[in-house]
């Protein structure tokens, strides 16, 4: 757990469903994808034990970031392992990469804290393993996130329709704090 004047990092448990369902049944939260909301509070409890097991398998996942004073949660971000089998796999597999999410409730968004909680994400990443790249990738219609990447300090690797997604104009967008090799971009486009 970290712990700053505004808000309380830690990991994801069971007790935060409702919150977590809440963030990410809301439509405000997936203008950009629509198709990526949760509509049944079963999935998102299987997404939410996946994103606690990350912890526990590979040292690091998404923190619940809790408001001070309550503990409502406004959101969830951090860097999750990817490019791999599996959770727990291991990190020197050729398309593993850390991949820095963030979403937060609408009432939470432009106060920062996409772009503070990152930057401590990408530490806590770095202190496990930094020969990995980290890298958020985001659909070019949220500006709103790819401002936060590039603040993060973050550039522009690959720029390309999405594929497999239901609009068939969405572009997506790669970014990453080094080069990429081929096999971690072919993994952020899977």
């Amino acid at each position: 757990m970290r712990q700053t004047p505004d808000y309380v990092l830690d990991r994801p448990s069971a007790d935060d469903l409702d919150q977590f369902f809440s963030i990410d049944s809301d439509p405000r939260v997936w203008t950009h994808l629509p198709s990526g909301r949760l509509t049944d509070e079963e999935e998102a409890e299987a997404i939410l034990i996946r994103l606690a097991s990350q912890w526990e398998l590979d040292g690091i996942g998404p923190w619940m970031v809790r408001q001070i004073p309550g503990g409502n949660i406004l959101g969830h971000c951090g860097c999750s392992l990817r490019g791999v089998s599996c959770p727990g796999a291991s990190r020197s597999t050729p398309g593993a990469f850390w991949n820095l999410g963030y979403r937060f409730r609408p009432e939470a968004q432009g106060r920062g804290l996409a772009t503070a909680v990152s930057r401590e994400a990408m530490e806590a990443a770095a202190g496990i393993d930094p020969e990995l790249p980290v890298v958020a990738y985001l659909l070019e219609a949220n500006t709103a996130s790819a401002e936060v990447a590039r603040r993060l300090g973050l550039e522009l690797v690959h720029r390309a329709p999405d594929a497999g997604n239901p609009d068939s104009t969405a572009v997506r967008l790669v970014f990453a704090d080094r080069e990429l090799t081929a096999a971690q971009l072919d993994a952020t486009l899977a």
